[in-house]
């Protein structure tokens, strides 16, 4: 009631305000350029819709939607968060959106275009409750998108679609909600849906492929803003490890970390903040974080703040007392021998697999000589992940997982987790370590972003000897 009450006595404002609106400035992006100087520029998304072009076949169209809107409970809905291939390919971060990328350019009625973006249009009324859109004029003007038209206009739109060889689509969504607004991301996918029911010419397969092969090599752009995200992360974890204390809770401990987040500019945490202690420990994507940390538990950190659509991921195990016991400190540089294999992996031309290859052959030989297993496939009871993935606009990103290249980014994330009632001697139950950094590939070698954050025991227990800012 109180929100229908204030529309009505702000009618008047409205009204008058319309002629008084101000433009963004028309190197701005989107409305986030009123207040961040390091967004990417809009030369980079023309870029990459031109490297897919470069990919697609003669007469052809690759369409892609924006993310839906989620709901949380009620009225109330899930922060916004856009689709990675749509972001990469527009750097729109609003919903109910489509765009059409053409082999070729395409003749039409009264204009001629090789790409088409379909987008909400500015609304005075709806930016006073969600904030500013970009609009059909904001997307020619500030997104260098050769043509935008509303949303709406999709709905009747004539592409020809027949006419082509191939219509590449990805990943469209089956459990979108029906917005009462026309031209909402339903209607979009329906209207789409009806286009093609008849035609023989669609492929929802091949252009995963093509968008994996251009996001796993990351660009200069790219690279500076993962620098900033891994930085973050390494600055939280830091910070946990002078803080951390018996006592405390993991959700006090996850507090920390997403505070040093947002304090530097990060957006999101790039996924659900693992804080597992003890027991949990030994829980790979373990999100409750609701324990009470006691002295002999050891805590798995592993996070990753996003910044302008880059997500980091680095992990760190901390002894809760600020102090390995005998056995942790045996499986802690076990583990991180087997990481550093990893990363001595990561080069040019090595098959991706191979850091993962490396640090299971270290933790197979470690585990066999002390006795915790007896045969050496038994090591996937207590090492059963895989040890590398891609890092960037997703924090398990596109990627071929062919050769490794110049400009990927991979993590190295070796672990051992033996929960209590293990088939081992019970001095090692409840262990749960790992231990992971960000690793750009280059001619030079690996380069490991994430490195600020102490990854030794005597670093750590030197660490968490410092006054904290908690």
């Amino acid at each position: 009631m109180k929100r229908v009450l204030l529309f009505f006595l702000l009618i008047p404002l409205i009204v008058s305000s319309q002629e008084n609106i101000v433009e963004l400035p028309k190197d701005s992006i989107t409305k986030e350029n009123l207040y961040d100087t390091d967004l990417l520029p809009a030369s980079f998304f023309k870029q990459n819709r031109e490297k897919l072009r470069q990919l697609l076949p003669n007469n052809s169209v690759a369409i892609f939607f924006a993310n839906p809107v989620r709901n949380r409970s009620n009225d109330v809905d899930f922060e916004y968060h856009q689709d990675p291939n749509f972001y990469y390919l527009t750097g729109l971060t609003e919903p109910h959106s489509v765009i059409l990328i053409f082999k070729e350019e395409q003749r039409f009625n009264d204009f001629k275009t090789d790409e088409i973006i379909f987008l909400q249009d500015k609304d005075l009324k709806n930016e006073m409750w969600t904030g500013k859109r970009t609009g059909v004029k904001g997307a020619e003007e500030k997104l260098a998108i050769t043509k935008a038209m509303k949303n709406t206009a999709f709905l009747s739109f004539e592409a020809e679609l027949k006419g082509f060889d191939k219509v590449f689509t990805y990943n469209i969504r089956e459990d979108v909600n029906n917005h009462p607004e026309k031209g909402d991301l339903y209607g979009l996918i329906q209207s789409y849906q009806l286009k093609t029911q008849s035609l023989t010419n669609t492929d929802k397969e091949e252009l995963n492929y093509m968008m994996a092969k251009l996001r796993e090599i990351k660009t200069e752009e790219e690279i500076a803003l993962m620098r900033k995200a891994i930085d973050m992360t390494c600055e939280a974890q830091i910070e946990l490890m002078k803080a951390l204390k018996p006592d405390m809770k993991e959700y006090q401990s996850e507090a920390i970390v997403e505070y040093v987040f947002k304090k530097n500019g990060a957006e999101y945490p790039g996924f659900p903040s693992i804080l597992g202690g003890g027991e949990n420990s030994c829980i790979i994507h373990y999100t409750h974080n609701r324990k009470k940390l006691e002295n002999k538990d050891l805590l798995v950190s592993d996070i990753g703040a996003e910044y302008h659509g880059y997500t980091a991921d680095v992990t760190r195990t901390i002894p809760v007392d600020g102090h390995f016991s005998e056995e942790e400190k045996i499986i802690y540089n076990l583990v991180l021998k087997a990481q550093q294999a990893g990363i001595d992996s990561c080069k040019v031309g090595n098959k991706f697999w191979e850091p993962h290859n490396a640090a299971t052959k270290i933790i197979t030989d470690g585990l066999l000589e002390l006795g915790i297993i007896e045969k050496s496939y038994h090591v996937q009871k207590y090492f059963m992940h895989g040890t590398s993935h891609y890092l960037g606009l997703d924090v398990h990103d596109a990627g071929l997982y062919g050769t490794l290249q110049i400009g990927n980014v991979i993590t190295v994330e070796p672990g051992i987790y033996i929960p209590e009632g293990s088939d081992c001697d019970p001095k090692w139950w409840n262990i749960g370590i790992r231990i992971e950094d960000d690793i750009l590939i280059t001619t030079e070698g690996p380069e490991n972003l994430s490195e600020k954050a102490p990854r030794t025991i005597e670093a750590i227990e030197a660490l968490m000897k410092q006054e904290s800012n908690f």
